[in-house]
């Protein structure tokens, strides 16, 4: 019984050494990435200590403790991550199953019959009894079907965790910029509740001056416009402000906690520098990016798994075990087996044909998709380094307007005290301060956000891709 069972153990081994002796599938090339190598507006001056956002951490990149906690919580409870994450386990899962088949399943079983049998004209009873193990049409993998169908399933779950590491630093991007929107909701808030009490005041002297004749109906009509223009800006910024709540509760994933650090103004926040790099370094370490190349390598592997089904496929049946006509002697004689199948196509009426032209065809949609995320990734990037480059210049010249705009409001009203100023001259003065003070606050908004933008773009925030290491083993 051993002897025939090693018979049959040295079969299997040599046809498992004959798998993938020859792969049909192509070999893999990066595409040549379709984008200038260096950003639209150059190198540029990198600040003191800028580092790459791949290797700053976002614990690191923001500096508001408030913030960070808020990061923190949405890196825990927010569904959306969730179920990205979720995808990754189901696509290493499938990649598991795919890379399995490549292998022989082995069963241990037992069988028993029992029926009539004729002999020389003697009919009995007959029972039959056999316990082993089997391995059952075991595909020899001569054309490396097997391993490109494994091959593309581990890429396709590369992509999803590729996906899954791009929606991480999109949430994290989203929390910071929601949060930072709330922040300003406040301060402009708090803005347009002062210019409501100022015009008020205004609006109750000019109509005592018209109840004692010494104001103008343009005087007081003009002032009743210019507080119930305030009082819709505000109920505008109050709505404004709870659904800018709102969005960031949902990107938490649960309701904000009253023990959260306090919150920092805009004119305090600050972040760390980073450092634009050269697009070929930058481009191709952005998880989407990866994600797309992973999906080329896939469509890669189905064309050798398509050009396999015109070549012969052999299985093989194998069993080794014992049998008898009784139970009491199951283990005391050898039986084994061994069958194999050859089954070539013929006539299919073009089904292998058009199943490589759609895997053809398919490869070349994952090649431009690959060089779509590259030139998508560059016009980010470039978007925000503009963004950058401007937004300083313009946060300056605004902050200098509001304050060249409250001086002279201070001026107007020292003047309208002295009679020297109008009412309307008041009023002006009124609303191009609250204007200015208001764009200088939007301007800070867009220039803290767009750092925010700046360290998602150039890939900061993600996790460590998974290791080569890590790939080997799981094949």
């Amino acid at each position: 019984m051993i002897k025939n069972s090693l018979t049959v153990l040295a079969s299997a081994v040599a046809a498992l050494a004959l798998t993938g002796c020859i792969n049909l599938a192509p070999d893999h090339q990066r595409p040549q990435a379709p984008v200038a190598g260096q950003w639209p507006q150059g190198p540029g001056a990198e600040a003191p200590g800028a580092q790459a956002a791949a290797q700053l951490q976002w614990e690191q990149f923001f500096h508001d403790a408030r913030l960070r906690e808020l990061i923190s919580l949405a890196l825990k409870n927010n569904r959306d991550l969730r179920v990205a994450l979720l995808n990754v386990e189901v696509a290493r899962a499938q990649a598991g199953v795919a890379s399995a088949n490549r292998w022989p399943t082995i069963n241990a079983g037992f069988t028993g019959t029992r029926g009539p049998q004729t002999t020389n004209g003697d009919t009995r009873v007959v029972s039959t009894y056999q316990a082993g193990l089997q391995i059952n049409a075991y595909e020899l993998d001569l054309f490396s079907r097997l391993k490109n169908t494994s091959e593309a399933s581990f890429a396709s779950y590369l992509a999803t965790a590729e996906a899954a590491r791009t929606a991480r630093i999109s949430l994290i991007s989203s929390v910071a910029t929601a949060y930072l929107a709330v922040q300003a909701d406040d301060e402009l808030l708090k803005l347009t509740e002062q210019t409501v009490a100022t015009r008020q005041d205004s609006l109750r002297l000019t109509q005592l001056k018209f109840d004692n004749g010494a104001s103008s109906k343009l005087d007081l009509n003009t002032a009743q416009s210019s507080y119930e223009s305030a009082r819709a800006t505000l109920a505008q910024l109050q709505r404004t402000r709870m659904q800018d709540l709102n969005s960031l509760t949902l990107l938490v994933g649960q309701p904000l906690p009253d023990t959260l650090a306090a919150a920092q103004p805009l004119s305090s926040q600050t972040m760390g520098a980073l450092m634009a790099g050269l697009p070929s370094e930058v481009l191709i370490e952005r998880p989407d990016v990866r994600q797309a190349e992973q999906q080329l390598v896939a469509a890669e592997a189905n064309i050798g798994v398509a050009r396999a089904a015109f070549f012969p496929s052999i299985s093989l049946t194998t069993s080794a075990g014992t049998a008898s006509n009784a139970l009491s002697d199951l283990f005391k004689r050898s039986a084994w087996s061994i069958s194999g199948t050859a089954l070539m196509p013929l006539f299919d009426f073009g089904k292998n044909r058009n199943n490589l032209d759609a895997a053809k065809a398919n490869r070349e949609i994952a090649v431009a998709n690959y060089e779509k995320a590259v030139q998508t990734a560059f016009k980010e990037v470039s978007d925000a380094l503009a963004g950058r480059a401007t937004l300083d210049e313009q946060l300056r010249a605004q902050d200098a307007q509001a304050e060249a705009e409250a001086s002279r409001l201070q001026l107007v009203e020292l003047s309208y005290r002295n009679g020297a100023a109008s009412n309307l001259d008041l009023l002006d003065a009124q609303r191009s301060s609250f204007a200015a003070q208001q764009s200088a606050l939007q301007v800070r908004l867009a220039h803290l956000q767009n750092q925010v933008q700046l360290y998602k773009v150039l890939g900061g925030g993600t996790e460590p891709a998974p290791a080569q290491q890590d790939a080997k083993s799981a094949r």
